[in-house]
């Protein structure tokens, strides 16, 4: 580029450019319009930071979007500066979850940062066109903690976290938008404001006055006090909660009554009244996300996304047997027809079919009763005895001692569960399914098993099956002395489902 001596804004230098081109960006940028290497293809939308175009970078010939900041805008200090700031968040940010920025520059008086050109759809978008089905809610807040979680690891809070601000690839990737409100963490400050004062809606960063949108802030941001990363978690809740509901859990005619509502005592109402299909655990996840004070709240975005991810597996751990059971149903169902030509078998092979698809379900049901017994033994134990008495364990694969296939799949269901619960445990290490499954149908010795995983406790078990009747025995193991931590062993009848849990409880 053409210019003469560098300028400088916010630590970022830039080159000027002469004032043709000033004259020719008077107003929006026309197609084939020149912007240093940048050709303007077309316009793709605008607002409070600026317009954004889908350029082509001829250097690298690849589509790219500009983001540009108006001459007269640019002339504004304040908005100057955080123009930069968002570059510098998010370029200093390398996350496949966050959008990539290629640079920043500047055209005479204009301002522009270069960044990826994401083919899809904002998230608001997405609602609008059609209700999002629970597990794409799930798999969407996943990917956004994920983000968040490497920004906050960084030090930056983004403070404007809302649907406008997600976009959803058509390969079904999330990128996070617009750090333009981030701000690199710093020690905490006096408190400025009053927390009872009526919220002042101003474009500063310092504690004491609010931005973001307003109906996707926490209580702390509405109030103007001094934030830390647990702000992005009230606006994820939000986010969350509007996904699965199909609305927000704060709404009213005026910005007044939603600060009212979002500072108040009231709790949203559960997401169960707008659909039926949501499961208990997302109901305290998202309560937990949303809770007014913050200190009650996910103290980390990290832990929410575990909890997330562990909610995630445990679905597709249920669809996985619905959809066994499902096969095992419609073969049954197909040796009852063939059966229905053999006159005096009919009977028996219907009979025979409905009692094994009947106790496939009930097997699941107790898996989960006994899982939780498993687990629940292994928490006391964990939480009862000196801490770092037993950091890390391996769960190993239960023994299909009866070689029943019925029993396979069990067997291998309970060994995912037991991992995905045990992990939650703080301060435990637990070795993934992956590298416990290598020992499957193998004689083993508890503390080669140790040595090699490098664990001090091995959990293992058996499962059986004897006619209607499932055993289950499972184990504790110190692997140092080879003595027993705990153990329970469970025998029972498929028809005992409930007396199983009242025992359990």
């Amino acid at each position: 580029m053409r210019g003469a001596s560098p300028t400088c804004c916010g630590g970022w230098a830039f080159r000027r450019q002469p004032a043709e081109i000033k004259n020719r960006m008077k107003g929006s940028l026309k197609p084939e319009t020149a912007i240093s290497h940048y050709r303007i293809l077309t316009k793709l939308g605008a607002g409070g930071m600026g317009e954004v175009y889908l350029a082509e970078d001829t250097k690298l010939n690849r589509k790219v979007a500009l983001k540009i900041l108006p001459a007269d805008v640019a002339a504004n200090e304040d908005r100057m500066r955080r123009f930069v700031q968002e570059a510098k968040s998010a370029s200093a940010l390398n996350h496949p979850n966050i959008i990539t920025i290629y640079g920043i520059d500047q055209v005479d008086s204009v301002y522009f940062i270069a960044s990826e050109f994401i083919d899809g759809q904002t998230l608001r978008e997405r609602m609008r066109n059609e209700p999002l089905k629970l597990g794409q809610a799930l798999d969407l807040a996943i990917q956004i903690s994920s983000a968040l979680s490497a920004a906050h690891a960084a030090g930056i809070i983004h403070r404007d976290i809302k649907p406008d601000n997600i976009m959803l690839r058509r390969d079904g990737i999330v990128k996070v938008l617009d750090f333009g409100l981030a701000k690199l963490t710093e020690p905490p400050q006096a408190q400025m404001v009053d927390t009872e004062a009526p919220t002042r809606a101003v474009v500063k960063t310092e504690p004491g006055v609010v931005l973001g949108t307003i109906i996707y802030m926490s209580p702390e941001q509405s109030r103007g006090l001094a934030l830390d990363e647990r702000t992005d978690i009230f606006s994820l809740g939000l986010v969350l909660y509007q996904m699965v509901a199909g609305r927000l859990p704060y709404e009213g005619k005026t910005t007044t009554e939603v600060l009212a509502e979002i500072i108040s005592e009231h709790e949203p109402p559960p997401l169960a009244r707008y659909s039926r299909e949501v499961p208990v655990e997302l109901e305290r996840i998202v309560s937990k996300a949303l809770r007014k004070d913050r200190d009650g709240r996910y103290q980390t975005i990290k832990d929410l996304l575990l909890d997330l991810q562990s909610l995630k597996q445990e679905l597709e751990f249920k669809k996985k047997l619905e959809r066994s059971m499902s096969q095992k149903s419609e073969t049954f169902t197909d040796k009852r027809e063939q059966a229905s030509t053999i006159g005096a078998r009919t009977t028996t092979g219907i009979r025979g079919a409905t009692n094994v698809a009947e106790l496939n379900r009930r097997h699941i049901l107790i898996a989960a009763v006994l899982t939780l017994a498993a687990v629940t033994g292994a928490y006391f134990y964990f939480g009862r005895t000196r801490r770092g008495a037993i950091d890390s364990i391996a769960v190993l694969p239960l023994v299909n001692a009866s070689n029943n296939p019925d029993t396979e799949y069990l067997s291998d269901g309970i060994l995912e569960s037991l991992i995905n619960s045990l992990s939650q445990l703080p301060g435990v290490k637990v070795i993934a399914s992956t590298s416990s499954l290598r020992y499957k149908g193998k004689e083993v010795d508890p503390n080669d098993v140790a040595r090699t995983l490098g664990v001090e406790a091995i959990l293992t078990g058996r499962v059986s099956q004897r006619d209607d009747n499932l055993l289950i025995n499972v184990e504790l193991i110190r692997a140092e002395d080879k003595t027993q931590i705990w153990g329970e062993q469970y025998d029972r009848k498929a028809t005992d489902l409930l007396s199983v849990q009242r025992e359990i409880a």
